[in-house]
C-alpha cells in the first residue's frame, strides 16, 4: 500500500509505474486538445487503484498511456524501471503482451476459436513452448472457474463467463499489472459483483490492479482512488478502512 506525506501519496514499496508531468496533446484539425495536463502519479507493486472521472476528464487517455497504447507528448513514464519513451514499437508490443494484462468492457475475444485458444494466444505471441502454454492456459482458466467450459466458444457463454475468459487471458503471461477498463460495464449487477470478487482475489494474491471506472460502487473495491478532472489529478485518496 501507499501512505500519505503532506497530502501526496508515496509508495512504501518499489513502484510498478511512475508518471512525471505527463502531457498528452491531440491535434484535431487546426485545434490542439490537451487531454492530460501535467499528470504525476506513482503506483506501487501490489496496489489496487481505481481511476475515476467524468467524460472528457482524461481517464481514458491516462489508461492508454499506462497501457502503452499511446505515448506522452511530454513528461516521462517509467514502467517496472523502464523508460517507455525510449522503447521501439516492437518493445511496446512486447510490454502490452507480457507485462500488462488488459480486461476491457467489451471482452475483445475471438469468436471463432475456443476459450482455451483465446486464453493461450498471448503465450503464442510470446513464443512460449507448447507444454508450458498448456500448463499456464489451463491454470488461468481454472483460476477464473471455467475449467468445465474450456472447449466452448465465446458465443456459447454468458457475458459474465466471457469476462472471466478475458481475465484469464490477462493473467496468462503473469503480468506486472492488470489494467481493467470498465470491466463490469456490460454486465448486470450480480454478475458484475462476481467479476469484482475475482479481481479482489487476484489483488489478495499479490497482483497489481488498476481499475478504470465511472461507478463509485465499483471504485470502492480498490484501496486507493485517483480522480481526474480536465486532464489533471483532482484528488488521490486511500480508502478509509473501518
Amino acid at each position: 500500500m501507499a501512505h500519505t506525506n503532506g497530502g501526496t501519496i508515496q509508495p512504501e514499496t518499489s513502484s510498478a509505474l511512475a508518471l512525471r508531468d505527463v502531457v498528452k496533446t491531440y491535434d484535431m484539425g487546426t485545434v490542439q486538445v490537451q487531454a492530460l495536463r501535467g499528470v504525476s502519479l506513482d503506483i506501487a507493486r501490489n496496489e489496487y487503484v481505481s481511476i475515476m472521472g467524468p467524460s472528457g476528464s482524461g481517464k481514458s487517455t491516462l489508461m492508454h498511456v499506462i497501457g502503452c497504447l499511446d505515448v506522452p507528448t511530454s513528461g516521462t513514464y517509467t514502467l517496472e524501471g523502464q523508460m517507455v519513451a525510449e522503447m521501439s514499437e516492437n518493445q511496446l508490443a512486447e510490454i502490452r503482451n507480457e507485462q500488462i494484462g488488459f480486461v476491457f468492457q467489451t471482452f475483445n475475444l475471438i469468436p471463432r476459436v475456443s476459450i482455451y485458444q483465446n486464453v493461450e494466444l498471448p503465450l503464442v505471441y510470446a513464443g512460449v513452448s507448447r507444454g508450458e502454454r498448456r500448463r499456464r492456459t489451463t491454470a488461468a482458466i481454472e483460476r477464473v472457474g471455467l475449467a468445465d467450459r474450456i472447449k466452448h466458444k465465446p458465443n456459447e457463454l454468458s457475458g459474465g463467463q466471457r469476462q472471466r475468459v478475458a481475465i484469464a487471458r490477462a493473467l496468462v503471461c503473469n503480468p506486472s499489472i492488470i489494467l481493467a477498463d470498465e470491466p463490469t460495464g456490460n454486465l448486470d449487477s450480480k454478475t458484475g459483483a462476481e467479476i469484482m470478487n475475482i479481481l479482489d482475489g487476484l489483488h489478495a494474491d499479490g497482483q497489481t490492479i488498476i481499475l478504470v471506472t465511472h461507478e463509485d460502487y465499483i471504485a470502492k473495491h480498490a484501496l486507493r482512488t485517483v480522480r481526474l478532472m480536465d486532464g489533471m489529478i483532482e484528488s488521490d485518496l486511500e480508502a478509509v478502512v473501518s
